[in-house]
């Protein structure tokens, strides 16, 4: 079944084709579509283009469908070409003529990019949960090693003195940051397209404010051209917010790679998260770290494709815009699994102590060497000279390894409490309980 169908066949390599990957992809679609076809039938009763038995029936089969999406029972079915297509057509099939009046001031266009802004607005929500979960973790970890020392590092040359509270405390800040691009993207997918029908509108006297109230946007994508000019766009920038947190994540996997390796000796895995070698008995290998880093990499790169495939196209719909779900459906799935998988982790890792005193590390020093000169009164440039000269004649050491860093943010003062307050900050504004009470609204 086809919702352009007009009674032709068309040949069947070509249906192949210009069918791609939906029949797969769009079931991860199915609750969406569900939620857009409820509004629209409650809005088509109030215009008066249902009855009221026929919105009753409608409203009910459609929630039937969605026990059966949530016990996995549901599936489209070779000889169907989307998702959309499979649910009218359950609708038609259980409810005859009724069924058909569904589709009454929709076009496919609005119909596909309301389920892509429900589905989205729902993995966002539920990105955001696990992207909180990993930042507790990480602060929780870096109050745990405030006190515990590790090298820092520039060029990869040792620099100075660093904490495994700095280190966790890093990327925590880094995640309340990304909050700020997710949120964003949220306001961006939280308007309302339903109603804009193909991008010019439609003669029916729809009530799209209805609509917007009834799924809980926070406004209306007005123009209609507009609206459909959204697709790609949209999804590039909810990209970009998921590849900003991707870029965190994968540097902290790339660390972990390094800090794990013997050379280093910073962290130790338990082998329960370790692999092996197939020729080296002794080998226990980072593979949940390095695989994270190549997700990552890859989803940072999705934003690029979609520009690509978006790139030069006219005002109006072009079918272009299908190969977009090929990328950007799954992209929520992979994230959500990297976080998963380092917070697993990292709950477990070992710290090293002591690091420090291995006599690798000695010229970490120099620089609190240089401030002691300089808290006592001599210029900064002569105590930098001097330390620098004592360092080429090999003839600096430090016996005093205490550090005194007392500023907002340095090792000993890591100021937690405020990234967390941070954190809030961007956690806030989501209106997520009330998106959800309206969702529940009309699934019961």
């Amino acid at each position: 079944m086809k919702l352009w169908d007009k009674g032709y066949e068309i040949d069947s390599l070509v249906e192949r084709f210009t069918i791609g990957r939906d029949r797969e992809l769009d079931r991860l679609l199915a609750r969406a579509d569900i939620l857009g076809n409820i509004a629209h039938a409650r809005m088509l009763r109030a215009i008066g283009l249902l009855d009221d038995d026929e919105e009753k029936a409608l409203v009910e089969a459609l929630r039937e469908i969605h026990r059966d999406v949530e016990a996995g029972r549901f599936s489209i079915d070779p000889g169907v070409e989307d998702i959309h297509s499979g649910i009218e057509f359950l609708l038609t099939e259980r409810l005859g003529d009724t069924g058909k009046k569904i589709h009454a001031g929709r076009s496919r266009n609005d119909q596909v990019l309301l389920d892509l802004k429900l589905f989205t607005r729902h993995a966002l929500f539920e990105l955001l949960d696990r992207v909180e979960a990993l930042f507790s973790l990480l602060l929780e970890r870096a109050g745990e090693g405030r006190e515990i020392l590790l090298p820092g590092y520039t060029h990869l040359q040792i620099a100075m003195p660093s904490s495994f509270g700095l280190w966790f405390g890093a990327y925590a800040e880094s995640l309340a940051e990304d909050l700020v691009m997710l949120k964003a993207a949220r306001d961006i997918v939280n308007t309302n397209p339903l109603g804009t029908g193909a991008g010019y509108g439609s003669s029916l006297p729809l009530d799209r404010r209805m609509t917007t109230r009834l799924l809980a946007f926070d406004d209306l994508a007005y123009n209609p051209v507009h609206a459909q000019m959204q697709r790609g766009k949209m999804e590039q920038t909810v990209l970009f917010a998921l590849s900003r947190v991707a870029l965190t994540i994968g540097r902290l996997a790339a660390d972990a790679c390094l800090f794990a390796s013997p050379n280093f000796g910073f962290i130790t895995l338990p082998d329960r998260y370790t692999t092996g070698s197939s020729i080296m008995p002794h080998k226990k290998n980072p593979d949940v770290f390095e695989l994270t880093r190549a997700r990552c990499n890859r989803l940072q790169s999705l934003p690029a494709q979609v520009g690509m495939i978006a790139a030069n196209l006219t005002s109006g719909y072009f079918r272009d815009m299908q190969l977009v779900k090929e990328c950007y459906l799954p992209a929520f799935g992979e994230l959500d699994d990297c976080l998963c998988m380092v917070a697993l982790v990292l709950r477990d890792v070992v710290l090293s102590r002591d690091i420090l005193d291995d006599d690798r590390y000695r010229y970490l020093f120099t620089v609190e060497e240089v401030n002691r000169a300089v808290a006592a009164g001599a210029p900064f440039r002569e105590a930098y000279r001097e330390v620098g000269d004592r360092v080429q004649r090999g003839e600096f050491s430090v016996t005093d390894r205490r550090l005194h860093h007392s500023h907002e943010g340095s090792t000993g003062n890591l100021c937690l409490d405020s990234i967390r307050d941070k954190f809030a900050r961007g956690r806030s504004g989501w209106n997520i309980s009330a998106i959800r009470a309206a969702e529940q609204a009309l699934l019961e």
